[in-house]
């Protein structure tokens, strides 16, 4: 190969101290095609601010060629030998090349960075971003570690497309390198990798051109067609399909249009690249049977690119009604991520929704708010805010009653104003010393002292949480600190109905994860409530006002380990509130019918999202016997303790409904596997939902996102009939069960640990 290039290459210098960088572009007279297999560059660094000949700093020389006789590409970091000019013999007295006896994770390290620039490893956004934060840490420790005094001088070498390799003039070949002895693996590029071939993609061509559109529209598939085909619909949206299933749904596409379920597969069988191809199925998904809101946030998710079918589910999403909308509110604000432009018909639309109602217009900003910190999007989530801001700003009165658009603007922005004030509050109180009575004592103060306009507010807030209330201040007397490391807020708020509420405010740490935990607990509920089963579960409200800092709704409620610190069981607890003589272990059956559906939906939800890390501190207790959990650092499968038992029950539960023989244990786990199999039913909106999520920086989401949804996907048992799934979860729970009472198994004492 011959190049007719100019060389050039950038400089920087680096050492313990600040580093030198000249981001110098050096072109060389010398052309590529004109360098032997033995080429060296050699440099020498000079302070001129010297004057003199004792300015020299350092000299190294670099083979231009490596060992395979291949071009030198990307960023090199040589080594300067301090007080000498490079030498440019053979061997070099100056190498540049750190020997590898001395060379460690630092050098290991920069030598995956040049791949990575120099596209050699795939570009992976959410996890690049993970990787380069490990490797900042990895090299700050390894820099205290060593002796610095070496300096180094960093030089970009020019890359190209393809490894340039040396060869002499003659034959176009170059001799093979011997074999090597340490069983060495060598890299050999082949310019084949990841084309199409040809005569699949001919093929793939005919059997899709409009002529054949003609043919197929009368095509009808045998039986055996239409099992594969019905087996393909059932598949969840996390899985690929084959070339073969593909090409099936391809072919009898115009008798899938009246199947609504079909769409979505038909969708992901296109070549989008095929302007023909992407056509067709453009205009037959707008004569497709118009598919459910749940099949539509598929659509949105990063798989698809092709604005005109993200345009057609954002068109679907519009017939959903508020309630339902703000149910997957949070994912759609992730879905921006995914448009191809920042005035996207998605965020239109959810500006658009939100004039109509105060609730999702508050909600929306909160979640816009919250992701302008991401560098990456910041600038998409700015457009949507400003559009939001617009919108809402123009709107006349007549439209929402009695409020203009700036006044309903103006109270949303106060939301903002009123957390930077508890941001400012939770710093003053931590900085007092003395225990957590003279915290409280502080707290109070502020409210009523400096900050008075807390206790009073000049004009009404709205709730954060719940934005239809009106806060019109703070109670400093009612208002208290939770004994924590972080001294969350329990603030109590006068409503301008009279009434008061309770939230809690914390600063410092991530509430994005539970957010998103409670969201999927509401919309469980729903389901569960759609299909008349309701298990009385406590959605409290969580809102991130902030990457470190949120709000969370207050419920009057005790740790299970209170309770059994105080009353030595969950009955001795119950009988204090709901005493009955006749009732069932003395307490009402209503009572005890609450308790035991309330730990069946949280059995089932917290098995379905992996919920990790639970001890007697995260299970509360209401007095109405509902029990709910609170804490979810850990989803989707990760838990800290060794051992996690597939279900999280706990012996004092299971001991308060008569334990495992009786007939309410059998009836909580009815209430389970009724649940489990009304929540497979739906899936498919569940997998979408957390699909749209990838690409947010949830920590246990962000950490590996394919794997996370694969975790959930297993937890719905997907390729078992309601009947099996049954007997699935009944063995779940026994096993679970059998941990807590003594038996002599390895297993089931690792599991009895973990409540422990």
């Amino acid at each position: 190969m011959l190049f007719y290039h100019d060389s050039h290459w950038d400089f920087m210098l680096e050492s313990s101290g600040y580093p030198y960088c000249w981001n110098e572009l050096i072109t060389l007279s010398t052309k590529y095609r004109d360098l032997t297999s033995q080429a060296q560059l050699a440099f020498t660094v000079w302070d001129v601010s010297c004057g003199n000949n004792d300015g020299l700093v350092g000299g190294a020389t670099v083979f231009l060629f490596n060992s395979k006789k291949q071009l030198k590409a990307g960023r090199k970091k040589l080594r300067l030998w301090p007080g000498k000019e490079a030498d440019g013999t053979i061997p070099s007295t100056t190498p540049g090349k750190v020997p590898k006896c001395e060379q460690g994770e630092i050098e290991r390290l920069e030598r995956l960075v040049n791949k990575y620039e120099r596209g050699q490893i795939q570009h992976i956004d959410w996890l690049d971003r993970l990787t380069f934060k490990a490797v900042e840490k990895i090299k700050e420790r390894e820099s205290s570690r060593r002796d610095n005094s070496h300096i180094s001088l960093v030089v970009d070498f020019c890359s190209f497309e393809h490894r340039v390799v040396f060869q002499e003039s003659g034959a176009n070949f170059y001799a093979p390198s011997p074999v090597s002895s340490t069983n060495e693996l060598v890299t050999v590029w082949d310019p084949e990798v990841g084309r199409t071939n040809p005569s699949e993609h001919k093929q793939l061509k005919l059997a899709r051109s409009l002529a054949r559109g003609i043919i197929d529209r009368d095509l009808k598939p045998s039986s055996n067609e239409r099992k594969s085909i019905q087996r393909i619909l059932k598949y969840p949206p996390t899985r690929t399909l084959s070339g073969d299933e593909r090409q099936l749904l391809w072919k009898f596409r115009f008798s899938l249009m009246s199947e609504k379920r079909a769409l979505t597969k038909f969708l992901r069988c296109v070549e989008w690249t095929d302007v023909q191809e992407a056509k067709q199925a453009i205009d037959l998904m707008g004569r497709w049977e118009t598919i459910d809101v749940a099949d539509a946030l598929e659509l949105l998710s990063p798989v698809f690119e092709s604005e005109e079918v993200r345009a057609y589910a954002v068109s679907v999403l519009e017939r959903a009604d508020d309630e339902e909308l703000q149910c997957y509110l949070l994912q759609l604000v992730q879905a921006l991520r995914f448009e191809r432009s920042d005035k996207s018909r998605l965020s239109l639309f959810l500006v658009q929704r939100s004039l109509s109602n105060i609730e999702i217009a508050s909600f929306l900003r909160w979640y816009v708010a919250v992701e302008l910190h991401d560098p990456t999007y910041a600038k998409r989530f700015y457009c949507t805010y400003d559009m939001l801001e617009d919108s809402m700003v123009k709107m006349e009165a007549a439209a929402n009653g009695d409020e203009d658009g700036f006044k309903l603007w103006q109270s949303l922005v106060c939301q903002t104003e009123l957390t930077a004030q508890l941001c400012s509050i939770m710093r003053d109180v931590r900085n007092v010393r003395g225990g957590t009575q003279k915290k409280i004592e502080k707290l109070r103060q502020l409210l009523s002292g400096l900050l008075s306009e807390l206790t009073y507010f000049e004009e009404p807030i709205r709730s954060p949480l719940a934005p239809r209330v009106l806060i019109i201040g703070i109670v400093p007397s009612e208002s208290s600190i939770f004994k924590s490391a972080l001294h969350p807020l329990r603030l109590t708020c006068r409503t301008a109905s009279g009434g008061t509420c309770k939230l809690i405010f914390k600063k410092g740490d991530d509430l994005r994860q539970d957010q998103l935990v409670i969201q999927m607990v509401t919309l469980m509920d729903r389901l569960l409530k759609l299909e008349n089963l309701d298990l009385h579960l406590t959605p409290y409200r969580v809102l991130a006002t902030g990457q470190d800092e949120g709000m969370m709704e207050f419920i009057p409620s005790s740790s299970l380990a209170q309770i059994l610190s105080e009353h030595r069981s969950i009955v001795n607890y119950l009988q204090k509130f709901h005493p009955d003589e006749d009732g069932p272990f003395g307490i009402t059956a209503q009572c005890l019918e609450t308790f035991i559906k309330s730990c069946a939906g949280y059995s089932v939800i917290t098995y379905i999202l992996g919920i990790g890390d639970r001890h007697l501190d995260n299970l509360l207790l209401r007095d109405d016997g509902r029990l709910f959990h609170v804490d979810f650092g850990f989803i989707l499968g990760r838990d800290p303790k060794p051992f996690p038992p597939p279900m999280k029950l706990c012996k004092e539960m299971v001991e308060a409904m008569g334990g495992a023989e009786s007939q309410y244990y059998t009836r909580f786990k009815s209430y389970c596997c009724e649940a489990y199999n009304i929540l497979r039913k739906s899936s498919n909106l569940i997998l979408n939902l957390f699909h749209l999520m990838a690409g947010s920086n949830i920590p246990d989401i962000a950490s590996d996102p394919e794997k996370g949804i694969l975790k959930l996907q297993e937890k719905f048992r997907l390729d078992l009939d309601d009947e099996d799934s049954i007997h699935f979860f009944q063995d779940l729970i026994n096993e679970s069960v059998s941990a807590l009472f003594p038996q002599m198994v390895e297993t089931i004492h690792r599991w009895a640990q973990y409540w422990r």
